[in-house]
């Protein structure tokens, strides 16, 4: 890892374990020379605010409803929202300083679009995302409760977690850490639920460290 520091922006929406796993590791030897510098939540409520107010972090809430309520219920209307909404967001990351050099989206339960990937990638900012499922496998929400459903039926034997570079494609862009986890017969879902957790918070902290010193390397 460099001497110099790297600076992470983290996009929440929720409990903000994964946050936490990321706040423990910069505090640490997992992620030397890093810290969270911005936290951004599309919840008011996420109790991941709270974490970061905690651990001192800035933060800033960015809600979709707004823009929804600007635009007219039709699925023309959602998507000028989404596409305004997205591009506001890169703006408000853009103009963070320091600016990230990697942005994390920890639980970020929002599909971002091409207004906010095309100028984050022209500013030369790596996008990555925690999602618990193996690459090719339960792409988007419920994707913990979907294997479990599988294994139940036999279907699998095996679900996992990855972190993957965030593309327009829902959960498909490329893999940089998996860890795969057994479904175990009589298991319940909230069983199955804390045990991969575990393993994203993690995998979490593995994936970052393997975009970091990517970016040491050029």
């Amino acid at each position: 890892m460099p001497s110099s520091q790297y600076h992470l922006t983290v996009l929440i929406s929720g409990n903000g374990s994964n946050l936490q796993a990321l706040i423990d590791a910069c505090a640490s030897s997992a992620l030397p020379n890093t810290r969270i510098t911005h936290v951004v939540s599309n919840r008011k409520a996420a109790f991941g605010l709270e974490r970061a107010a905690k651990a001192s972090i800035p933060t800033a809430y960015h809600n979709l409803v707004l823009y929804k309520k600007k635009h007219p219920q039709t699925p023309e209307g959602t998507l000028a929202a989404r596409t305004e909404y997205d591009a506001d967001l890169s703006k408000i990351i853009l103009a963070l300083d320091p600016r990230p050099d990697v942005i994390v989206c920890a639980g970020w339960m929002h599909i971002v679009t091409p207004a906010f990937l095309d100028p984050i990638a022209q500013a030369g900012i790596r996008v990555i995302n925690l999602h618990p499922a193996l690459p090719g496998e339960f792409a988007g929400a419920g994707a913990i409760e979907r294997a479990w459903e599988a294994g139940n039926k036999g279907d699998i034997k095996r679900t996992g977690v990855m972190i993957h570079e965030v593309i327009a494609e829902v959960d498909a862009g490329d893999a940089i850490v998996t860890e795969e986890v057994e479904l175990k017969e009589g298991e319940t879902l909230d069983e199955l639920e804390e045990r991969m957790h575990k393993v994203e918070h993690g995998l979490i902290v593995e994936g970052t460290k393997r975009v970091l010193e990517g970016i040491k390397k050029g």
